[in-house]
């Protein structure tokens, strides 16, 4: 396989997949991006070219397909998902049958038919035998755990949006994911409630647990359960059809109109704001956030970047601004940019709360030496005061 090969099976992949993403999105959106992981890895394992390319493969690969929802953060997310779940593989051949899609399962037939011969076959097997029989994809790997503690993978694709899969991505321990897939799709869980399922050790807390039995019961009854709007909301699904991040970030009316006034403040100003971005997303770990406002100061050669609460301040606020601070520093800063600065705006605040917020970090965040461009303290309190009208 070359390397055009590899970019027009994944973009012809996208493109048929997102067709059909009416009908049942959340299973084509899952299919789709397992097979980009599967295009992505044989590639990397058997592509006649794939010396050349090394590392730069997926940033590369990013660049050529010019998608929101295959950028270099997705294909590394896909590549890890292959990885992850190849029992998929199992279910593919029925799936692509059912749903009319043998042009793409051709593709994948004839990426294996080009695998060294004489060589120990990939975790892609054969998927035909002799007596044309379906032998599945993946089924080398799986062997390497127990399956008694497997879900089966047609209720891992019709039960878990990908949103779902991917909180379960940096999970090593193949029982503790599959607890967390079982417990998920017995209790209908939102994306929301399965990472605050792992983020307090529900795992671990049933294994430390005398009752383990009645702790399972508590959650089930005060679990948060996902319902067809969550999955519609994704940010990957809505890359996946093609729409923009403001249509997936649902805002306040109040708070939509705060933003707005905030960026045509700050262009009129004229201090050498350019703007580049609203609501932002930020892909970390396979979340997304989303930063309200990102502008480009000409002057100050670094990015603004300006997060709005439309309450008090908190300590957790200033965190999370420094979050995208740090983000920007290490990935969207170019040679030659100073580090970029933060803002945040809130209704009210405490100055001593503030004060120990902010104590230790290194971000620039409120940073006197820039106040000289941006806008000046009298400004900033008589814009407030017409929000307030």
């Amino acid at each position: 396989m070359i390397f055009n090969q590899l970019t027009n099976s994944i973009r012809h992949t996208s493109e048929t997949l997102r067709s059909y993403a009416g009908k049942a999105i959340n299973q084509y959106l899952t299919v789709r991006n397992w097979l980009v992981g599967f295009y992505i890895v044989e590639f990397e394992q058997h592509g006649e070219d794939r010396a050349k390319y090394g590392e730069k493969l997926l940033r590369l690969l990013a660049k050529e397909l010019k998608d929101n929802s295959l950028s270099y953060r997705n294909l590394q997310l896909y590549r890890q998902f292959y990885q992850t779940y190849p029992q998929l593989g199992h279910i593919l051949p029925a799936f692509v049958r059912k749903n009319n899609l043998l042009d793409i399962w051709q593709s994948v037939i004839a990426i294996l038919d080009e695998q060294p011969k004489g060589i120990v076959q990939s975790p892609i097997a054969q998927l035909q035998n002799a007596e044309n029989q379906s032998v599945g994809i993946g089924q080398s790997l799986i062997v390497q755990f127990n399956e008694e503690f497997l879900v089966e993978p047609q209720r891992l694709l019709s039960e878990l949006s990908y949103t779902h899969l991917v909180q379960l991505f940096p999970i090593k321990d193949p029982l503790k994911r599959a607890f967390y897939e079982i417990e998920c799709i017995n209790g209908c869980w939102s994306v929301r409630e399965l990472q605050r399922q792992i983020e307090t050790l529900y795992y671990e807390r049933c294994g430390m647990s005398l009752s383990p039995e009645k702790l399972i019961e508590r959650i089930k009854n005060n679990a948060e359960q996902t319902d067809i709007q969550d999955i519609i909301k994704s940010p990957f699904t809505f890359e996946f059809l093609g729409l923009k991040a403001k249509d997936v970030v649902e805002e306040s009316d109040i708070e939509t109109a705060l933003i707005t006034q905030i960026q045509d403040f700050l262009l009129e100003l004229g201090y050498g704001f350019c703007f580049e971005a609203r609501q932002k997303r930020i892909l970390i770990d396979g979340e997304y956030f989303f930063c309200d406002l990102v502008f480009y100061h000409r002057v100050l050669k670094c990015h603004v970047l300006i997060d709005l609460k439309n309450k008090k301040f908190k300590h957790e606020n200033i965190s999370q601004l420094n979050t995208y601070v740090s983000y920007y520093k290490d990935n969207m800063r170019r040679t030659g940019d100073n580090e970029p600065i933060g803002i945040l705006l809130c209704t009210d605040k405490s100055d001593e709360l503030v004060k120990y917020a902010i104590a230790g970090m290194d971000n620039h965040l409120f940073v006197s030496q820039y106040l000289i461009e941006l806008p000046k303290n009298e400004e900033w309190e008589q814009f407030i005061k017409q929000l307030k009208k």
